[in-house]
């Protein structure tokens, strides 16, 4: 009988050990991280500065291209086409963005991320996605 305890304990104690690590952890939050609860948001009328009065998506410079961030951590901008370079902040995974150059190897894209903060600067190229 004792057996049966024992081997019973083992094989609970394996399984909420398997359970455990299997499962995924939260994704943590940082204090500049955008949240939007999507049952409660409401669009932006006003003060965008992607869009004119006219509800119509603001003329791109010739060469430059609306995208979205498709590497699944996020990007790095950069103050400079360098790993070495400063950094100024992150981009989210699928936040929109507008593409202003390529550097001439196509390794690093200069972009403008489209969340009324105007931010500029540079990325690893290959990690965005053309829009529209």
């Amino acid at each position: 009988m004792a057996v049966f305890i024992l081997a019973g304990a083992g094989v609970a104690a394996v399984l909420f050990l398997a359970s455990s690590v299997t499962r995924s952890p939260e994704r943590p939050t940082f204090p500049n991280d955008k949240t939007t609860n999507v049952a409660t948001a409401k669009p932006v009328t006003q003060g965008n500065k992607a869009e004119n009065n006219n509800n119509q998506p603001e003329a791109l410079a010739p060469g430059s291209y609306r995208a979205k961030v498709t590497e699944p951590v996020g990007l790095i901008l950069r103050d400079t086409p360098s790993r070495d370079a400063k950094r100024l902040g992150g981009i989210a995974y699928e936040e929109e963005l507008i593409v202003l150059e390529e550097s001439s190897d196509k390794l690093w894209q200069r972009v403008k991320v489209i969340d009324g903060s105007d931010r500029t600067g540079w990325v690893s190229g290959g990690n965005t996605q053309a829009i529209e």
